[in-house]
């Protein structure tokens, strides 16, 4: 039984996650605008949550990730690949490994040219970028410094750091003094959200400071069941929230911010997306929208793991006394190795295949670990792994159910597409081009993964079956666009219908070269000024040196 609560808001947001809580912040500014958010999972209370190095237990905490995995992927010898979802205020950006990294500036001219999306070139884009951010290397042409979204450029010394850039120069893949700034290419020490020493999720950064004003409610735990839509209007939502159904309404908008995976199944379940699909679930089509849960992309990567010969990795803190000594300086001074995210040194580079710009993209630890009965194994070796950054295998997000309880069934249809399995393939011998540099000779030792032995391209090509890892970047199942299988206009606005939005990285036309909570913020503070019918920050065309086209900019 519903239970109708004579509540009536302005704007129901759906998601407290990267997006939500951008647009909460924005949204409830204005004292005149009633504003709901509601989040599946609980606060933020966990401290690993908080602690930047304690990312590693955060992500695999049930209580604040969905846990969802994807179905059998059948190019990867149909393993189920994991699928963290944070579940949690802040979303994934609470759980992730918080490398900042916006894309590569073409990404968004490439979305202009080829979606007539003429308000997303990277010009339109950048100006928000800056306005998100605090980031402590200062404002200049690329960068904000007054921003709610703390950034933090790695600093945490290890020699592998230093090996890692110094091999960037002599292999002449390149370095970069900011990937996010003038030179998108090359090898850098990457940007972190995190700021003294604590992570910045968007809970941190954006809702919490929020939540003070009256006219802004925050329902944790409240698991939505569906949005009601009357004559083409989104009227309101039907949710969950201490084991009573719920329904309120929404006077202006109701804003989908559930994420690539959640919001095309909460379209479903509301009767908007493909008709016979929703019939097979018993659910009636009210909109048929064919491209909700389709276009589905992520990004594989593949990891090279190698033996360290130097006592310089991550492992010589895996001693219970100085894990306790770590976390108590870290509690009492917020530095020290906690207040590192391990992933500080990364970038953009090219495989062997010409391409316009960089098509692969390194994170760089030094740290070797597995999981053994459920808890992490430190090894004395160090990581490089390369994404595949513009894949060309499309999946969807699909109905197991009408049940609103049940995980959505992720087909990735990873590697479907042969060009994929080419890129990985020159991947991993980039990685071991990079790893016999001169300035790893002291830290080299055997290579553990993919090992040797695997040498011609069809050992390598059963390597990356056998070990490609998603870097849990879904996206693009809710595309912006005007063609039959957008879902939603350049303003996120659901086609079709009226009081309906979806903002979050699902409504991305094409995935972007690089992590997603910085472009997912990114959207979400362009989304709210479209909402609240502001104008849109002016373009500002700054200039960038693209390495493969010997010093052009744009």
């Amino acid at each position: 039984m519903i239970k109708h609560r004579h509540e009536e808001y302005d704007y129901i947001i759906l998601g407290a996650g990267s997006a939500g809580c951008v647009l909460a912040n924005e949204l409830s500014q204005d004292e005149n605008n009633r504003v709901l958010i509601l989040e599946a999972g609980p606060m933020d209370h966990k401290l690993m949550v908080h602690m930047p190095a304690g990312v590693h237990k955060a992500y695999k905490d049930p209580s604040i990730n969905w846990n969802y995995e994807s179905e059998a992927e059948s190019e990867l010898g149909h393993r189920n690949m994991t699928l963290p979802r944070g579940k949690v205020i802040g979303g994934s950006s609470s759980i992730n490994s918080m490398v900042y990294m916006r894309g590569h500036p073409l990404d968004y001219d490439y979305w202009a040219k080829n979606h007539a999306l003429s308000q997303w070139t990277y010009a339109h884009c950048l100006p928000y970028f800056k306005r998100c951010e605090s980031s402590d290397r200062g404002a200049d042409d690329w960068r904000g410094a007054r921003g709610r979204l703390g950034v933090t450029r790695g600093k945490t010394p290890n020699p592998l750091f230093d090996a890692f850039l110094e091999a960037g120069k002599s292999s002449g893949l390149g370095y970069s003094e900011d990937l996010n700034g003038f030179e998108p290419e090359g090898l850098a020490r990457l940007d972190s959200t995190t700021q003294n020493g604590r992570r910045s999720s968007a809970a941190v950064a954006h809702l919490k400071p929020a939540l003070s004003r009256p006219n802004l409610k925050l329902k944790t735990k409240a698991l939505v069941h569906r949005i009601l839509i009357q004559n083409g209007v989104a009227q309101g939502i039907v949710f969950e929230h201490r084991g009573q159904i719920q329904q309120v309404k929404a006077a202006k908008e109701v804003i989908v911010c559930a994420g690539a995976i959640k919001s095309p199944q909460l379209l479903m379940l509301s009767g908007v997306g493909p008709s016979d699909h929703l019939q097979q679930h018993g659910i009636t089509a009210i909109h048929h929208l064919p491209g909700v849960g389709q276009n589905l992309q992520d990004h594989l990567c593949i990891p090279v793991i190698q033996e360290c010969t130097q006592p310089v990795t991550v492992d010589r803190y895996d001693e219970p006394l100085i894990k306790l000594a770590l976390g108590l300086q870290w509690i009492f001074t917020r530095k020290g190795f906690v207040a590192s995210n391990v992933w500080e040194a990364g970038g953009y580079i090219h495989g062997y295949s010409p391409v316009e710009f960089p098509n692969l993209q390194y994170h760089f630890a030094p740290l070797h670990y597995e999981y053994r009965n459920g808890k992490m194994k430190l090894f004395q070796g160090f990581t490089a792994q390369l994404d595949q950054l513009r894949p060309k295998s499309r999946g969807q997000v699909l109905l197991r159910s009408n049940d609103p309880a049940d995980r959505p069934a992720a087909h990735f249809n990873y590697l479907s597409d042969p060009f994929d399995l080419g890129e990985l393939v020159e991947a991993v011998k980039r990685i071991r081009e990079l790893i016999s540099q001169p300035s790893f000779s002291e830290f080299r030792g055997k290579e553990l993964m993919p090992g040797p032995e695997v040498t011609s391209n069809q050992d390598l090509e059963r390597y990356v079956r056998a070990r490609a890892e998603t870097d849990y970047h879904p996206s693009c199942s809710c595309r912006m666009g005007f063609d039959e299988m957008a879902v939603v206009d350049e303003q996120m606005r659901v086609h079709g219908l009226q009081g309906l939005r979806v903002v979050d990285a699902s409504v991305m036309p094409d995935i972007v070269s690089g992590n997603l909570n910085a472009p997912t913020q990114m959207i979400a503070l362009r989304a709210a000024d479209f909402i609240l019918g502001k104008d849109q920050l002016p373009e500002f065309h700054a200039r960038f040196h693209f390495q493969a086209e010997q010093g052009a900019s744009i």
